[in-house]
């Protein structure tokens, strides 16, 4: 089940307006995280998935992500699963399944994952300033947020920022109990990222059913 959940947060594309009725502080502090984001053309992020139900059960990976904002192109690589968008069209490759789903990136849903992972906090939410936290030797801002829609899945997001105004980590806490956390490993920045890697090549799985649902 977890497994099959992460795909489903990591489609997204977010909008860009600011949300209302919000604790001003927070709002501040998010506005400086995404004016620094808006500076960058591109980014390649490592980062930790952790998802832990209301059993305590728990399942985890690693993945890295490609950006090239200009264009909306976006690759995802995760242990069984890869998401590559051209801008147009997004493929997601199911490596235990052997299978690939293709849609089109506009009917990408507004669920929350590492390709929106900077800016899906823009719109449609609430949000409040708590305490810091400390992490090792960082402390971190802390700012809690609630769907301005409640039919929503999740009734909060859990956001920490660093001293570099750089998203730390994210954690969604969904209706079923159960929490997702993304953590941002490492963070590179205005580096230049080959064109190849938003570029999908059936070659590279053989064997897989490909399934076309433009």
């Amino acid at each position: 089940m977890m497994k099959r959940y992460i795909l489903v947060l990591l489609f997204a594309c977010a909008t860009l307006s600011t949300s209302a009725q919000s604790d001003a502080g927070a709002k501040k502090m998010l506005d400086a995280v995404a004016k620094k984001y808006d500076s960058y053309s591109t980014a390649q992020a490592d980062f930790g998935f952790l998802a832990t139900d209301t059993d305590n059960k728990s399942y985890s990976d690693q993945g890295t992500l490609y950006l090239n904002k200009g264009k909306n192109q976006y690759q995802i690589k995760l242990q069984n699963q890869q998401l590559i968008s051209d801008g147009h069209s997004v493929w997601t490759v199911l490596r235990e399944e052997k299978e690939i789903q293709i849609t089109d990136a506009e009917n990408s849903t507004d669920a929350i994952g590492p390709n929106n992972l900077f800016t899906f906090y823009r719109t449609g939410f609430k949000y409040i300033g708590m305490s810091d936290e400390t992490v090792g030797s960082n402390t971190l801002s802390v700012i809690e947020m609630a769907p301005l829609d409640a039919k929503k899945n999740y009734f909060k997001i859990k956001v920490r920022i660093n001293k570099n105004k750089h998203i730390h980590d994210v954690s969604i806490y969904d209706k079923s109990g159960s929490k997702y956390t993304y953590t941002i490993q490492k963070l590179y920045v205005n580096h230049q990222i080959p064109s190849s890697r938003f570029v999908f090549n059936k070659k590279d799985h053989p064997g897989f059913e490909v399934v076309d649902l433009r």
